[in-house]
């Protein structure tokens, strides 16, 4: 998959924020920055898009969602409760209306905290309200499995904006 074929669908959410007057922020992980690509392929992106990060590991975390460590007591990554925080945090962080993060296993070497391969979890988080999709696509085709979470993503955002 490449940005332009996201690009129809990055166009589709801009319209809808656009039409709503709020904004987005985004929380990438092992979507590698995807998420932020397909929507900074919309001319303008500056009218919906507030900014992000990848967050890849605890330094990353800790530096973009200024979280205390307590805030994930308990908590494993790729899990709903987990990207839901990241969702919230990077909304909250960023001062957007819309928070949307990804967490997940790409696949191709170990995840340190032992996911399956192919497992990601999406989460967008608005201040009313959270929306979260798992995915599984039993596959260690780390490139693939990027792609796909990133389509997962959209998908989900997609579908919360046009509720």
């Amino acid at each position: 998959m490449t940005l332009e074929a996201l690009h129809p669908q990055a166009l589709r959410i801009a319209g809808l924020l656009r039409e709503r007057g709020e904004t987005i922020a985004v929380a990438d992980g092992a979507t590698g920055g995807l998420i932020a690509a397909s929507l900074l392929t919309v001319p303008g992106a500056l009218d919906f898009y507030v900014g992000g990060g990848v967050v890849y590991s605890f330094k990353a975390r800790d530096v973009l969602f200024d979280l205390p460590r307590e805030a994930y007591a308990g908590m494993r990554s790729v899990t709903e409760e987990y990207a839901g925080l990241q969702a919230t945090a990077i909304r909250d962080r960023m001062g957007a209306d819309w928070g949307i993060a990804e967490s997940g296993s790409a696949g191709s070497s170990k995840h340190p905290m032992g996911v399956t391969s192919g497992r990601s979890i999406a989460a967008v988080a608005t201040p009313d309200t959270q929306f979260t999709r798992a995915l599984s696509t039993d596959s260690d085709d780390r490139i693939a499995n990027m792609n796909a979470f990133t389509r997962n993503a959209l998908d989900l955002l997609e579908d919360a904006l046009s509720q």
